[in-house]
């Protein structure tokens, strides 16, 4: 499975409960994650979307760790069966 198809099922699965999932771009700032979830109730998370068995890279990580330690969601999401429980995670935020 391709990187784009498990991004394509988080999208889609965000927008059946209700959220937006949005491609996040941050210019002059490299290694933020792909996707920007937003939830109804004003639940944020944060989403690194990989191949499957990929990691992100170092400065990812620490991008990941940046927004975690300022107390964010943030998720790095390889298969598709992780969608639910980050859908989750961020609902329960």
């Amino acid at each position: 499975m391709r990187e784009k198809s498990i991004e394509e099922k988080m999208v889609a699965a965000v927008k059946a409960v209700g959220g937006v999932c949005w491609k996040f771009t941050s210019p002059g700032t490299a290694g933020v994650p792909d996707r920007i979830v937003l939830m109804p109730s004003g639940r944020i998370g944060f989403v690194e979307v990989k191949a499957p068995g990929e990691t992100p890279r170092p400065l990812q990580r620490l991008r990941i760790r940046t927004l975690r330690r300022l107390g964010f969601k943030a998720f790095v999401l390889d298969n598709p069966e992780q969608i639910g429980g980050i859908i989750d995670a961020i609902q329960t935020s």
